[in-house]
């Protein structure tokens, strides 16, 4: 492992459980060699191995804020596993997935968020609108909040929707400077009245050393599926400078949530 890189666990991916029918990165549940459950987000679904690279930079930049994430692994399917599968899409998939994969640690028997229900602490509340502002992240709303509730502590998982700026590589300079209005629909803005606080503490957490850490731990083989891709080592200066601009200039996506937030009170 690469000193500059997190050192997530690999895991070789053992039997296929059930398809979990969500989102379109078509996620299913399954089991790997160390025992344990994972959901498996495959290279081989819609948005390919952009979402992966979106899953594991968002997740890792959540847990290094201190927000809770089930942890991420590398999950390795070998080519022969979809062979035996009866359904032809989820073989197709199977298929088209040979390789390096990633998955989030099952917890069972965590339910969905309820904003209804729960109400998270302020700070909690503003730290993720915080993040998701920062990775763009429009998968957090009250339809789809992408969060659960394990152990009565707040879970977030699926980031693969954010940093929709790698969709059109040559405009990441002008998106790195714009705010992000689709945070009106947040689930947690009502919430987040530690901004500022939240604001702060993240950009402590947040350093350059730990954002080039996790942007280095993204598997050089997932950038390479871009047709007409960079080397790898351009692509990760990408995602970094991209993530750092924002921090630094984290007022333009900040007023945002501002703005919106009392539209809401």
């Amino acid at each position: 492992m690469n000193q500059t890189q997190l050192d997530l666990r690999n895991v070789q991916v053992t039997r296929y459980v059930v398809p979990l029918r969500e989102g379109g990165s078509l996620p299913a549940l399954a089991e790997a060699d160390d025992g344990f459950l994972y959901v498996l987000k495959f290279r081989g679904a819609g948005q390919g191995t952009k979402a992966l690279v979106a899953e594991l930079i968002g997740g890792e930049l959540a847990r290094a804020g201190r927000l809770r994430i089930p942890e991420l692994v590398f999950a390795t399917l070998d080519p022969a596993f979809g062979r035996s599968e009866p359904d032809e899409e989820i073989q197709d998939l199977l298929k088209a997935s040979t390789g390096l994969n990633l998955g989030l640690h099952y917890l069972s028997g965590a339910i969905t968020y309820d904003a209804a229900v729960h109400q998270p602490e302020p700070l909690i509340a503003s730290k993720i609108v915080w993040l998701d502002a920062l990775i763009t992240n429009v998968d957090r709303t009250a339809r789809n909040t992408n969060m659960l509730l394990w152990h009565k502590e707040l879970w977030l998982i699926d980031h693969g929707a954010a940093l929709y700026f790698h969709h059109d590589w040559q405009s990441w300079q002008e998106q790195s400077q714009k705010p992000f209005i689709q945070i009106k629909d947040h689930v947690l803005l009502p919430f987040a009245s530690m901004l500022d606080e939240a604001n702060a503490a993240m950009k402590q957490l947040l350093t350059p050393e730990k954002v080039r850490q996790i942007v280095d731990t993204v598997p050089d083989e997932w950038l390479a599926q871009e047709p007409d891709a960079e080397p790898a080592t351009v692509m990760k200066d990408v995602y970094f400078q991209f993530l750092m601009h924002r921090i630094s200039h984290s007022e333009n996506f900040l007023n945002q949530a501002r703005h919106a937030r009392e539209g809401l009170i």
